[in-house]
């Protein structure tokens, strides 16, 4: 077992307060949006074991090593062996802190098979993998999961075409008529295909005009209109303002979660929470960027149906951890409330762990974790916690 260095990135959508706040550190004035945990290459975590070397008590040296290196020098010891097989030598997950202070981009992930066809027709293009053009950075899929730690608003999935219409229509906005008139005119699908298409598509300079005017109507109406006028206030005039009317928009509390799966689009917004994914870097987005939105890949990943946004809750077991329960074969994520006095969590198992705490004091063997901190149990590793507070577990799902 050991503790981990994680780093975190400085998205400008990252709140400036919420990471720091978690940690008990001053905030630096500067965005910070995520904190990594895991063996992504982009930022992987780093652990201290001792290397070849002398020194003159112990005979080795202890170095700081990238968790990347230490999985590839012994992927079966370090993952075990049911992991290797089904995942190759990598850890198949990464485990995040997500504070977002602004609207993220509205995106959507490819399902395995797409993302496979996507990254072989790219690099039989030469199509280089750091393009901003590129679409598929890699050959796999990113279902994820998001729980959190502090209120949290979001967009999940499409909701019903009449609702988008109403929302739309009382705004007052002449030229967003045939979008509404579209929505009730069509089935389902073909309505919002039909929508979503007609609002990539349209003249940039007249839909900032649109977009100017919704943002204003939706700013006096409040109410369930609020969420659009923010979302337009940190991207005027961008066509994804009025993408996301057609997105449900929902409120998670502490402890609540949703899973995006393959072809759902949605943006986080606001709020502090843990998030879970597959080890890829497949992202197609389609509103609230400056980034390059692949139109017609995007139709065809995007799944044009109205959906329920699914609020998951844990469910608890006699054992004391409390799983949030998904399809993903790449991850799963549980959490443990530890109270001062009770039988230790037992958290053994068959596959590699990172445990995090986000509250109270938890000591995990023999290392003390405070909100924030994280340690990595390889496979197999006997482990188990106790103390006071919260320690969320990630891993592969069995």
């Amino acid at each position: 077992m050991d503790r981990l260095s994680n780093t975190v990135r400085p998205y400008a959508w990252g709140s400036t307060t919420a990471i720091p706040a978690l940690l008990g550190t001053a905030p630096t004035g500067e965005p910070q949006a995520e904190m990594w945990m895991g063996a992504h290459p982009g930022a992987p975590s780093r652990i201290t074991r001792p290397t070849e070397g002398t020194t003159p008590t112990t005979g080795t040296a202890p170095t700081e090593l990238p968790l990347t290196d230490v999985i590839a020098a012994d992927p079966e010891g370090e993952l075990g062996a049911a992991t290797v097989a089904r995942y190759g030598p990598r850890l198949p997950f990464l485990l995040k802190l997500l504070a977002a202070g602004a609207p993220l981009s509205l995106q959507v992930h490819p399902d395995l098979d797409q993302a496979r066809e996507g990254y072989a027709e790219e690099e039989a293009r030469g199509v280089p993998v750091d393009a901003p053009h590129r679409t598929y950075k890699d050959a796999n899929h990113k279902p994820e999961l998001i729980c959190a730690l502090t209120p949290f608003d979001g967009l999940c999935g499409f909701r019903r075409p009449t609702e988008a219409a109403d929302a739309m229509e009382a705004l007052g906005v002449d030229s967003l008529k045939p979008y509404v008139d579209l929505l009730r005119a069509h089935p389902e699908e073909a309505a919002l295909r039909e929508v979503l298409t007609a609002i990539l598509g349209a003249d940039p300079a007249e839909m900032a005009d649109t977009v100017a005017e919704a943002a204003a109507a939706a700013e006096r109406l409040g109410g369930a209109h609020a969420p659009y006028a923010r979302i337009a206030h940190h991207y005027p005039g961008d066509p994804g303002v009025l993408a996301a009317m057609l997105l449900n928009y929902v409120q998670l509390q502490p402890g609540e979660a949703l899973f995006l799966g393959a072809g759902v689009p949605h943006a986080y917004l606001d709020g502090l929470g843990v998030e879970i994914m597959a080890n890829s870097d497949n992202v197609l987005r389609c509103g609230l960027t400056p980034k390059h939105i692949d139109v017609p890949e995007l139709l065809r990943i995007v799944r044009f149906e109205a959906t329920d946004p699914g609020v998951l809750r844990p469910e608890a077991s006699p054992s004391g951890e409390e799983r949030y329960e998904t399809p993903a074969d790449e991850f799963a994520l549980s959490r443990y409330t530890l109270a001062p006095g009770a039988a230790p969590a037992e958290l053994t198992v068959p596959t590699p762990q990172i445990l995090l705490c986000t509250a109270g004091t938890v000591r995990v063997g023999a290392l003390d974790l405070t909100p924030g901190q994280s340690v990595y149990v390889p496979a197999a590793e006997a482990v188990e916690a106790t103390g006071s507070g919260t320690l969320f577990r990630a891993t592969v799902a069995a």
